[in-house]
């Protein structure tokens, strides 16, 4: 995990970099704020064989309270986000990519120009689809959504 997290806390490195200076920051604006800040890796594990019913709540409609997060692509679908407009689509992180959110410090450093970005994960037709498809499999596949989103805070 300390290699994944380590990565993945690069990686939002990077992209803060990138913020700055699309936003027309000194490149290093971002990850100065960040140096020392309060890193966290946080994996969560939700258990299909108790949890599994479709439209079980399993992180309800929230924003994050650090600077940046990043997801990595889960198993099992069920990650929800709101778009500007209101519409709340389901996520869908293609293989080898990554899925970065705003949270509230972004938006409050920024003035409200890059909003926090407002997520769920709820179990969907899609997840109870793919539960089904781990189950014909015979247990040769995990009935355990993972997730270990980095959160990258200031300090």
């Amino acid at each position: 995990m300390d290699m994944w997290g380590s990565k993945m806390l690069a990686a939002l490195e990077a992209v803060a970099g990138m913020a700055a200076e699309g936003l027309e920051l000194p490149p290093r604006a971002f990850q100065d704020l960040m140096h020392c800040g309060p890193h966290l890796l946080a994996p969560t594990g939700s258990d299909f064989k108790k949890h599994g019913a479709l439209g079980t709540v399993l992180a309800g409609y929230h924003y994050d309270l650090n600077f940046l997060t990043i997801h990595g692509k889960s198993k099992y679908p069920g990650l929800f986000v709101w778009l500007r407009d209101g519409r709340r689509v389901p996520v869908k992180v293609p293989p080898g990519h990554l899925l970065v959110q705003a949270g509230i410090q972004l938006e409050r450093v920024t003035g409200g120009w890059v909003r926090a970005g407002f997520h769920e994960v709820v179990v969907s037709d899609a997840t109870v689809q793919a539960i089904q498809r781990a189950r014909a499999k015979g247990g040769q596949q995990s009935l355990w959504r993972g997730s270990s989103p980095p959160f990258w805070g200031g300090g």
